[in-house]
C-alpha cells in the first residue's frame, strides 16, 4: 500500500473541495436565479469537462500553464518554480476538471428553493448576503454537500488529467490512481488490489452519501 500516494490524493481532494466550495455556492446560485443572454452557453462550458477526454483538457492545461505561456511565466517569476509537474498544477487541473461536479448539484439545490421563500426574505428587509446565509444556504445545503462529496470522490479517482499535468513524481504528483497504474505495470497485483479496494470503499461511501442527499432534495421538490 502506497500511503504517500493516498495521502497526496486526500490532500489534493481536500484543497479542491476547499477552493470549489465558495465557487459552487456563488456560481451555482447565480446560474439558478439569474436569466441572461448566453446562459445556455455558460452552462455548457461548465459541463464541458464531463464530455471532454481528460487528455484533451490536460493538453490544453500543459499549453496554458507551461513555462512558455504567460501564466507559467508569471508563476515562475513569482514563486521560482514551474506550475506543470507540480502539486499546485494538479490543484489547478483538478479545479477545472471538477467544475461540473461542484456547480451543477449546488445549482439544483438553489433551484429547489420556492420563489416565495426568497421573496419573503426580501420583504423582511434582508440584504442579499443575509438572505443567502440565513435562508437560501440552509435550504440548498443538501445540494451543496452533494457537490462537495462528488468533487472529493471524483478527485480521488482522477487519472488521465493528473498524469498529463503532473506526471508521476513520488511525493509530489503521484496520486493513488497513478500508483495503482504503476503497480499494475510492475506486475505487483497484490499492492494494486489493496489500493484499489481502498478506493472502492471510499467511492461506495461517497456514493451512498450522495444518494441520501439527493433523496432529500427530491422530497423537497416533491
Amino acid at each position: 500500500m502506497d500511503w504517500t500516494a493516498l495521502e497526496l490524493s486526500l490532500k489534493l481532494a481536500f484543497w479542491t473541495v476547499v477552493i470549489l466550495l465558495p465557487v459552487s455556492i456563488l456560481f451555482g446560485r447565480f446560474l439558478a436565479f439569474r436569466r441572461f443572454r448566453g446562459k445556455a452557453l455558460v452552462e455548457a462550458l461548465v459541463m464541458l469537462p464531463l464530455v471532454l477526454p481528460p487528455t484533451v483538457l490536460g493538453f490544453y492545461l500543459l499549453v496554458t500553464l507551461g513555462r512558455n505561456a504567460p501564466i507559467g511565466q508569471w508563476w515562475h517569476g513569482v514563486f521560482g518554480s514551474q506550475l506543470v509537474f507540480s502539486f499546485q498544477g494538479l490543484v489547478v487541473a483538478s479545479i477545472l476538471f471538477n467544475l461540473p461536479f461542484a456547480v451543477q448539484p449546488a445549482q439544483r439545490g438553489f433551484q429547489a428553493i420556492p420563489p416565495e421563500v426568497r421573496e419573503a426574505a426580501s420583504c423582511c428587509g434582508m440584504s442579499p448576503l443575509r438572505s443567502l446565509w440565513k435562508v437560501e444556504l440552509p435550504l440548498a445545503w443538501p445540494g451543496v454537500v452533494t457537490a462537495m462529496v462528488l468533487t472529493f470522490a471524483h478527485t480521488l479517482g482522477e487519472f488521465g488529467i493528473v498524469l498529463m499535468v503532473g506526471g508521476s513524481i513520488p511525493g509530489e504528483t503521484r496520486t493513488i490512481a497513478i500508483a495503482i497504474y504503476d503497480r499494475v505495470q510492475a506486475f505487483d497485483t497484490s499492492a494494486a488490489a489493496t489500493m484499489s479496494a481502498v478506493l472502492v470503499a471510499i467511492s461506495l461511501f461517497t456514493i451512498a452519501v450522495t444518494f441520501a442527499l439527493s433523496a432529500r432534495v427530491g422530497r423537497r421538490l416533491g
